[in-house]
C-alpha cells in the first residue's frame, strides 16, 4: 500500500487553511540550513522555523559537498547571509564504510555503484568540523557568510555547537 493517499488527504486538510502563498522568494532570516535527511530530526521544528524563513536542504548525513550546488544557489540568487549545519548522533552515515554500500548495491540489485561517493564518516563531530572548513576554504561561498556547525540528538531534541 502506497502512502500517498495519506499524503494528499493531509495536503487537502493544510491547503484548506493555508494563507503563505504570498511570502517572498528569498529566505526571510536569510539563512540555509545543510541537514541530514533522517526521519528523526525536523530541522524547522527543532530550530524554530516557519515557512519562508530559511532554505533547508537535506541529504544523507547532511554533508555540505552533496548541497553546494543549492547553497552556492541560495547565497548568490538568493540572499542568504548564514549557513547552518546540522548533522545528528545515531546517524547511518556512521554505521558503514564505503566499500560495503558499494557492496549493498551489487548484492541487491546488482549494479555497480563504484562511482558514487557515498561519503560516510567514523566520527560525527570531525565530520562538523570537516563540513565547516570545506566551506570556510571553498572559493564559491564567500568570507562574509557566517558558518556554523552543530549536532541534534535524536534522543534529547537539543543542539549542541561543534568548535
Amino acid at each position: 500500500m502506497s502512502v500517498v493517499p495519506e499524503f494528499l488527504a493531509a495536503n487537502q486538510k493544510y491547503a484548506s487553511t493555508f494563507n503563505k502563498g504570498s511570502l517572498p522568494l528569498p529566505p526571510g532570516r536569510k539563512v540555509a540550513v545543510v541537514a541530514c535527511m533522517d526521519a528523526r530530526l525536523d530541522p524547522a521544528r527543532a530550530l524554530g522555523l516557519e515557512e519562508g524563513d530559511a532554505h533547508v536542504i537535506r541529504n544523507a548525513g547532511g554533508l555540505v559537498k552533496d548541497a553546494l550546488r543549492s547553497l552556492v544557489i541560495s547565497e548568490q540568487l538568493l540572499g542568504t547571509k548564514e549557513i547552518v549545519i546540522l548533522h545528528h548522533t545515531d546517524c547511518g552515515m556512521l554505521t558503514f564504510k564505503q566499500e560495503d554500500a558499494v557492496a549493498a548495491v551489487k548484492k541487491n540489485i546488482g549494479q555497480d555503484a563504484s562511482h558514487i561517493d557515498f561519503q560516510p564518516f567514523p566520527d560525527l563531530e570531525q565530520s562538523v568540523r570537516d563540513d565547516v572548513a570545506f566551506l570556510k576554504s571553498n572559493k564559491l561561498i564567500p568570507d562574509d557568510i557566517k558558518i556554523w556547525g552543530g549536532i541534534y540528538e535524536v534522543e534529547t531534541g537539543k543542539i549542541r555547537e561543534v568548535k
